[in-house]
């Protein structure tokens, strides 16, 4: 069933697990050739025109109840399934074509016709639907070696000199620094430029891995810029990415960007951030 427009907007989290289904829809006089059932309030079950949103945003409407006879197409182990206000974040267990959106759209005015409608998303097809100091010294918390993973992706990673880390390229799921609880990851750190993070923001991929990181323990966006720079990125309007980043705080409070003046602070930051989250959650 649809949440009535009455819901409330706090993020209500589901239960990690469960499988995503794709079937395909017995019935030959439908319009949507798919059927979708998610892991969430109890098994949401959604007609779809497309098994995946390979190249275009998806659309998609719910059925009471599945009919019989329903083919399957394919059934994945859901790595995170969650709902935050009006859309819901689906993370899956495979390496390709695993993080994907489900947009609940609502009329903006009680006069605006039409009924609520669900858009299924990835960052690709949104990227297409909007067609670019001195660092202190004192060490982190606690006094062992901090062993930190960086993402294999990371073409000028930090380095922490001078700050008795370890540091070990690995591809990371999600952010571009992480630390362990022996196989578990128990914090990560998504590092952005400004030219970056504005990027990612206008063209919805900054969500996705959001939504990732908000089912770790600690995770944070640490940008090398002051947040007054947002307010001067040229060729947008005045305001919006300022906006922009408020709406996804609001969406992702786990998650908070952290604006860090410069590569160096940043860099600083993000040491002491891993290190105190090793210190809390190791034990």
């Amino acid at each position: 069933m649809m949440p009535s427009a009455a819901a409330p907007m706090l993020p209500a989290v589901a239960p990690t697990g469960g499988t995503f289904l794709v079937a395909r829809n017995p019935d030959p006089d439908s319009s949507l050739p798919y059927l979708l059932r998610l892991p969430i309030e109890g098994g949401l079950e959604l007609k779809a025109r497309a098994p995946w949103p390979a190249t275009a945003r998806v659309y998609c409407h719910p059925i009471d109840d599945w009919p019989a006879g329903a083919e399957t197409v394919e059934e994945v182990a859901v790595r995170h399934c969650v709902r935050r206000g009006r859309a819901i974040d689906l993370t899956l267990e495979r390496a390709r074509n695993n993080r994907s959106q489900f947009v609940f759209t609502q009329p903006h005015t009680d006069r605006e016709r039409g009924r609520p409608m669900i858009f299924w998303q990835t960052a690709r097809t949104v990227r297409r639907a909007r067609p670019g100091q001195r660092a202190p010294t004192r060490r982190g918390s606690g006094s062992r070696e901090l062993v930190v993973e960086v993402d294999s992706r990371e073409r000028y990673p930090y380095r922490f000199a001078s700050r008795g880390v370890e540091c070990r390229r690995s591809p990371l799921s999600c952010g571009d620094y992480a630390v362990r609880a022996g196989e578990r990851v128990i914090a990560a750190v998504e590092r952005k430029t400004l030219e970056d993070y504005v990027k990612s923001l206008v063209d919805g991929s900054l969500a996705f891995a959001l939504a990732e990181l908000a089912a770790l323990p600690s995770a944070i966006v640490v940008v090398e810029a002051r947040y007054s720079e947002l307010l001067a990125v040229p060729r947008v309007q005045p305001g919006w990415i300022a906006e922009l980043t408020a709406r996804l705080h609001v969406r992702y409070p786990a998650v908070p960007p952290m604006f860090c003046d410069s590569r160096k602070l940043a860099e600083d930051f993000t040491y002491r951030f891993l290190a105190a989250a090793a210190a809390e959650h190791a034990g």
